[in-house]
């Protein structure tokens, strides 16, 4: 099975008209991760909940990877997480950021596009 990632790190345009299901997939993981839960205008139950911000790096990243999981999979049936990576440099570190690049495969029963 082809593998496809989303990396948090670069940015990107939302496209109304994907042209593989892995696009689509992917930009919707994307949207997922960097909505606040219950923030979305008639879609409240779309997003990650962000409590554990100011959690010590250790644990936000192993925190943060269980949220996205549960959240990619109740939001996102599609996508099977393979694996979820930190990209976390010392400006990041200064300014608290934790950017996520998954990486993910679509599930059994979906067409890869």
């Amino acid at each position: 099975m082809r593998e496809y990632i989303v990396d948090m790190t670069k940015p990107a345009k939302m496209n109304f008209r994907p042209a593989t299901l892995a696009e689509e997939v992917a930009q919707n993981i994307r949207t997922i991760v960097t909505t606040p839960y219950g923030s979305a205008p008639f879609a409240r139950s779309i997003g990650l909940d962000y409590e554990m911000v100011d959690e010590p790096l250790p644990i936000l990243k192993a925190r943060s990877s269980g949220v996205i999981m549960m959240a990619i999979a109740e939001q996102e049936p599609r996508a099977e997480i393979t694996e979820i990576l930190f990209h976390v440099n010392e400006q990041d570190k200064m300014n608290g950021r934790l950017l996520p690049i998954i990486k993910f495969r679509i599930a059994e029963g979906g067409d890869s596009g």
